[in-house]
Parts: structure tokens; C-alpha cells; sequence
């Protein structure tokens, strides 16, 4: 079983390579899906209403760099306290600095402009644009925390809810990028598809660790023969 978890591990992660450097490709040309980008920035700013600018602005605040941090030094606290274990803490901040790291490599790279400033809600960011860091660790912090769930002793009922949780703040947080101005459509997207990316290797090197620690002691019956 756990052979066949890291077959499709690597297989998520070859297909999220491809689909990330085609967004990268596309928003670097300006064509192919980036060439929706300014009709799709149109149309979430045409659409901004009173009473949901202040709760995207809110939402986009829980993926601000020092609030994820935050939320991540907690979190993997509460991991150590609650299993009495290292590892789900060390996986989420491992996952957690991944994630920045990704963020900061790929924005360099590209180098890529936000739109305007002038639609902005809200501070203006001067930063590259492509792929969005909200997205990005945003879902790989909601993802770890639902991965560690379900390897918890939790009711399945707990479980689902806390997956559709963490799919929805990662989707609003993504979504409220582009309303409140700050990302083109593909950055947001370009940055789920790299946290997919990231999460599926993370779980191939856990699943490959795991099947050499089963083996390890079948290993050691063989040596003492």
C-alpha cells in the first residue's frame, strides 16, 4: 500500500511540475490562460460590494506571512502537546518553510507585475506577482493540518469537516487576492497548483521513509543471520 501511495505521489507531482511551468510559461508569454487575466481582474473589481470588500480584506489577512507564521509556530505546539510526538510538528513547519521558499525562488524568477496599483484595496504591494504567496502557503497550511487530521484519532464526522475547512479558507484566501486586487487569476492558481505540487512530494518522501523504517527490521534479521 505504501508503495503504491508514493507511485501516485510521484505521479501528482510530475503532472503539478507540468501544469505549474505551463503557468509559468503563460504568464511569463502573456498568453494562453494569462491572456484571461485583465478580463478576469475587470470582472472581480466590477463586482466588489460594500459588505464583502471588509471580509476579503479579512480573509486575505489569515495569509499574511507574519500571521501563517504565527499560526504555524501554534499549531505545531499544539501537535507536540497533543501526540506527544515531534514529527506532525516537524512536517508542518518543514512543509510551512518549503512553501516560503517556493514562494520567494519563484517570484524572483519570474519576475512577473501585479496589476495596477490603482484597483488595490487596501496597502499597495510592490512585489512580484506570480505565483501568489497566500495561496500558495495558505493551502499547504490548511493541507497539513487536514493530512495530520486524518492520521489522527478523530471521528470520520471530524474529519470531512475539517478537510472542507481547510479547502474553504484556502480557496476564499485565494479568491480574495485577485477581488481585493493584489494577483492576477493565474497567480492564485499557479500558486494552489505548486502547494498540490509540494504537499504530493512531501507525502512521497514521508511515504518512502515509512516503507524503509517497515523494512528496516526484516533488514536487520537478514544482517544477523
Amino acid at each position: 500500500m505504501s508503495k503504491v501511495r508514493i507511485a501516485i505521489g510521484l505521479v501528482a507531482v510530475g503532472l503539478g511540475t507540468a501544469a505549474f511551468a505551463g503557468l509559468a510559461d503563460a504568464a511569463t508569454e502573456g498568453d494562453d490562460l494569462a491572456a484571461f487575466d485583465p478580463h478576469l481582474t475587470a470582472a472581480f473589481v466590477s463586482h466588489r460590494v460594500a459588505e464583502l470588500t471588509p471580509v476579503a480584506r479579512a480573509v486575505t489577512f489569515l495569509g499574511e506571512i507574519p500571521v501563517l507564521t504565527g499560526l504555524t509556530l501554534v499549531a505545531a505546539l499544539l501537535l507536540r502537546a497533543g501526540t506527544r510526538r515531534w514529527r506532525p510538528a516537524v512536517i508542518l513547519v518543514v512543509g510551512m518553510l518549503g512553501a516560503a521558499g517556493l514562494t520567494y525562488g519563484f517570484k524572483v524568477l519570474i519576475g512577473r507585475h501585479r496589476p495596477d496599483s490603482s484597483i488595490v484595496v487596501g496597502t499597495v504591494n510592490t512585489g512580484f506577482s506570480f505565483p501568489s504567496g497566500h495561496s500558495l502557503s495558505s493551502l499547504v497550511f490548511f493541507g497539513l493540518l487536514a493530512a495530520l487530521l486524518w492520521y489522527s484519532n478523530a471521528s470520520l464526522a471530524i474529519k470531512l469537516a475539517g478537510t472542507a475547512l481547510a479547502l474553504l479558507f484556502s480557496v476564499a484566501i485565494g479568491l480574495s487576492r485577485i477581488y481585493l486586487g493584489y494577483h492576477w487569476a493565474t497567480d492564485v492558481l499557479a500558486g494552489w497548483t505548486l502547494a498540490l505540487t509540494w504537499l504530493a512530494l512531501l507525502a512521497s518522501v514521508l511515504g518512502f521513509i515509512g516503507l524503509r523504517r517497515d523494512a528496516s527490521p526484516a533488514e536487520d534479521c537478514e544482517l544477523s543471520r
